[in-house]
Formats: structure tokens, sequence, C-alpha cells
């Protein structure tokens, strides 16, 4: 029986490899990397329109400014509320001589013993210098040291509104001159005096201590 079947011919039918399958795998894969692109895109739109990237830069921004501006202000108003304090001495620690450059005669006195009572100490009494004897116009002129400008020459000033603040060679810082001149009608009141030496003993905020914007 085997032998009632023959094959003839020398062509024979050839076995094709499916391509269905390596298709489906190119568009499996290359249907996964175009998600990702789009995930990764709408992520990125998103971050910009909704300005996250924005706010950490502005975040960050911002702690910097903390860090540097703080201390930096910070040191300055101490400074400057210990100098304030440190250099301004008490009316007791200066010792004034009430000096007359007018024709009225007592009127050095008369000043003396107003500051005396106004806690100043009182040293020479009497008349101005021929400098200065009936040549100043103003209400007075306070002479002292070049290191009573900033200590005890204002806080002698805020007993005398309108004085003309003057400083020569001697060495006293604590020792000063009230040389009283044609101008001169009295002393300021006393409540007036305390209140601005109140003022000016009191701390004194510094224009770099504002905060900056950054």
């Amino acid at each position: 029986m085997g032998g009632q079947y023959r094959i003839t011919g020398d062509k024979y039918p050839r076995m094709r490899r499916r391509r269905g399958r390596r298709r489906l795998v190119f568009l499996v894969v290359a249907s996964v990397t175009a998600l990702g692109l789009v995930g990764w895109g709408t992520l990125q739109l998103i971050d910009v329109f909704t300005g996250k990237g924005d706010k950490a830069t502005a975040a960050g921004t911002k702690g910097d400014c903390t860090s540097k501006a703080g201390p930096s202000a910070k040191a300055t108003t101490t400074s400057t509320t210990s100098t304030a304090a440190g250099t301004l001495p008490k009316p007791g620690q200066i010792t004034v001589n009430v000096l007359n450059a007018t024709p009225r005669s007592g009127l050095a006195k008369q000043t003396a013993d107003e500051l005396r009572k106004r806690g100043f100490r009182i040293g020479d009494v009497g008349n101005a210098a021929a400098t200065y004897d009936k040549k100043v116009t103003g209400a007075g002129i306070l002479l002292g040291a070049k290191g009573a400008a900033q200590a005890a020459l204002p806080v002698l000033g805020t007993q005398l509104s309108g004085a003309e603040v003057k400083t020569d060679g001697r060495a006293q810082a604590d020792r000063v001159d009230l040389i009283i001149g044609t101008a001169f009608k009295s002393l300021a009141k006393k409540e007036d005096a305390d209140k601005a030496l109140a003022t000016l003993s009191g701390p004194q905020p510094a224009a770099s201590a504002s905060p900056k914007s950054c």
C-alpha cells in the first residue's frame, strides 16, 4: 500500500515564517514608547502652566535674603543703639563754663544757676574772652573739644535752642563753654529740655536696619 502514492517532480512547497508576530511586537514597543513621551510632555506642560518651577525659585531666593540680610540688620541696629547710649554723658558728668558775651550784667550767673538746678556741673562763670565779647549775635555758642561734638555738646544743646556748636583744641571732652549771645532770652523750658534730652539719649534706629526687598 505504501507504494501507491509517489511524489514526482523537483519542486517542493516552501515553509514561510509568519511575519505577523514581528509586526505585533514592533507595534507594542512603539506604542509604549509613544505613550511614555506623551506622558512626560504632559507633566512638563503642567509644571509650566501651574508655575511650580517659579515657586521653587522664589522660595530659594527668599531663603537666601533672610539668611544674609537678617544678621546684618540686627548687628547694625545693636551697634547704633549701643553707640547712642554709650557716648552721651549725663548732665552731671558735664562741666559747663557759662560766659557772658553781651552788655547785660548778671546774665552768666542767672544762666549758671538754672543749669545747676538741671543737674549740670558749673565751672567758670563770668565774661567771655575778647574773641567773643559782644561778637556773638545769636542765642549763644556751645564750644568744646572735638570729642565733645557727639557727646557733651549735644546734651548741653538740649538746654538752649538755636545755639551754634563749635569745637577747639582743648583736651577735656567733658568740660564745655556756653557763651551767651546778644539774641539770648532764656534757656529752653525745663519740660521741653527734658523731652529733647530723652529723645537724644534714646536708641536711634539705623537706616541700614530697614528690610531690603529681594
